[in-house]
């Protein structure tokens, strides 16, 4: 016999955000501004707002947030790697998270409307921040007749928008308008619905993620027709992993359908998600919860509800609304990989000089959305070979080098000034695509120093001057003080001077080479070099050896 289903959860708030790949910057260029160079380069703007999905409701709810997506159910938590490995949680009883869902939605006035929608779309961020599209692509959303499976409607009309193709079982219609509004909306994106005698007996036939929004932590008693049945199926696919790894995905918004709110599966006849999205704090089943992917949603929570029920909640990492609970899954390093799929980069296609391919390519980063596509790995080494690497932001580009700035007493500098060879790596991962930049490095002249300088933010010029560069400092206190202080002395708004020991160099390329990711390692590399041909020098371009 199945234990009591679920008690609906309450959402919680989801963020989605859209970093694909955050480099971590130099402390000189993470403020930095685009200068006027020849060739100017601008950093795009986010593509991606943060929406403060907020989730908290009806008895059934259940929202969390999520960043871009990973590589696969191997799941990389980005924005939300505020992992709560060794931190306490606190977990709530069902009668607690009903008080609570009670309060949401009375004093609080959460309307079940505006949480479902918030429920639903974090839901399908939660799913886009561990499982790729082009992956699992089909979605079978199978919804209850109550709030959660409203939850589940609205996470396939955002799945769709997301470039997923949702399917719909969805057995018990409610006659309520919202939820006739929430099918008709789903209709009009021609998204299919499916009865319960169409679907396959083995559902790993023909979805590759099953969204179970069945029962929420209100619902009492056993789960009759046809929602026993759909139970058991999903019991008998989390089986399948006892022979071989299953094809399908199993995401459970909050508690798990046919587990008992507080006891988990007491009758061992149930299923094992793959994800658990757990809403405000964790239910008391959630410990019982063995698979790879535990978020917890909900940042929104009052003061007023954590004092009162002595909540334990993890700190949200930056503005992201969506935190890991326990640590993320753990990988075989080996075993990552991808098979890249790109257009082929041939000699006949690229241009004769480099950096006007280059900037062809850096053109299409910046068009294809990604984030901060100047960022590049620059590499030194001093006069004892050793070489050192970091990211740094690339403020100009022309025909005579590549720019970037930072503090003269930096160690990358004290390399520099050893040793003035260099090199620059741009990765521009979602294009499958590298560009290195080999060349001798000089300083800029002061007077594009101060131009480049003054066109930065006042709080960046301030920090510029706080910040003594790769030496030692006893805390970031200390910091802290020596910027205020510079505020302070600044505050009527005069200019402020650059330091003697801040400016920029130029790399002058003498070498380039340009990567295209290609099936099963086959990547197609193109390196230019300077040759001389008829007493003049050429760039020369040859077909490398992936």
């Amino acid at each position: 016999m199945l234990a009591r289903a679920k008690h609906r959860g309450m959402p919680s708030f989801l963020l989605l955000s859209s970093l694909l790949f955050t480099p971590t910057l130099s402390s000189s260029a993470a403020a930095a501004v685009p200068i006027p160079f020849p060739s100017r380069l601008r950093r795009p703007l986010s593509v991606c707002p943060a929406y403060p999905f907020w989730g908290s409701r009806r008895g059934p709810g259940s929202i969390c947030y999520a960043s871009s997506p990973p590589s696969s159910p191997r799941a990389r938590a980005l924005s939300s790697t505020g992992s709560m490995e060794d931190q306490a949680v606190s977990y709530l009883t069902q009668r607690e998270a009903a008080e609570i869902d009670e309060i949401l939605m009375g004093p609080l006035g959460f309307s079940v409307d505006q949480l479902m929608e918030l429920a639903g779309l974090s839901v399908a961020a939660a799913i886009a921040e561990v499982y790729k599209s082009s992956e699992y692509r089909r979605v079978l959303a199978l919804c209850g007749p109550g709030n959660n499976g409203g939850d589940g409607l609205v996470a396939a009309r955002h799945l769709h928008h997301f470039g997923y193709e949702p399917f719909i079982c969805y057995p018990k219609r409610t006659p309520k308008p919202l939820y006739n509004g929430l099918v008709t909306q789903l209709e009009s994106l021609s998204i299919s619905f499916i009865s319960v005698d169409d679907l396959p007996q083995n559902l790993t036939e023909n979805f590759d993620l099953i969204v179970d929004a069945m029962f929420g932590f209100s619902f009492h008693g056993q789960p009759r027709p046809p929602f026993d049945d759909l139970i058991q199926r999903l019991a008998s696919l989390s089986r399948i992993d006892c022979g071989r790894k299953r094809s399908s995905a199993i995401v459970s918004v909050d508690i798990p359908s046919g587990w008992h709110v507080e006891e988990g599966d007491i009758t061992g006849e149930g299923f094992e998600p793959d994800m658990l999205v757990s809403l405000t704090a964790p239910k008391l089943c959630a410990k019982k919860f063995v698979g790879p992917h535990h978020f917890l949603g909900g940042r929104f929570v009052p003061p007023s509800i954590i004092s009162k029920y002595k909540l334990k909640l993890p700190q949200y990492p930056g503005t992201s609304m969506c935190v890991r609970i326990g640590k993320p899954p753990s990988v075989d390093i080996a075993s990552l990989r991808e098979n890249y799929i790109s257009p082929e980069l041939l000699e006949d296609q690229v241009l004769s000089h480099p950096v006007d391919q280059f900037h062809k390519w850096f053109d299409e980063a910046v068009a294809a959305g990604l984030r901060e596509p100047n960022a590049m790995a620059l590499s030194t080494s001093g006069h004892e070979g050793k070489p050192s690497s970091r990211m740094v932001l690339l403020k100009g580009a022309d025909k005579q080098g590549f720019v970037w700035f930072t503090n003269y007493g930096s160690q990358k500098a004290k390399e520099l000034s050893e040793n003035p060879h260099a090199s620059l790596l741009f990765y521009w991962n979602p294009l499958n695509r590298q560009v290195r930049v080999e060349g001798t490095v000089e300083k800029v002249s002061r007077e594009e120093s101060e131009t480049y300088f003054h066109s930065r933010p006042r709080g960046s010029q301030l920090g510029a001057i706080a910040s003594k560069q790769s030496t030692t400092v006893i805390g970031r206190h200390v910091l802290h003080e020596a910027y205020k202080k510079l505020e302070e002395e600044y505050a009527d708004g005069s200019l402020i001077p650059m330091p003697e020991y801040w400016g920029g160099y130029r790399l002058k390329p003498t070498r380039f080479e340009f990567w295209q990711g290609q099936p099963s390692r086959l990547h197609d590399r193109l390196r230019y070099s300077i040759r001389t041909v008829n007493g003049g020098e050429a760039w020369h371009i040859e077909r490398l050896s992936p």
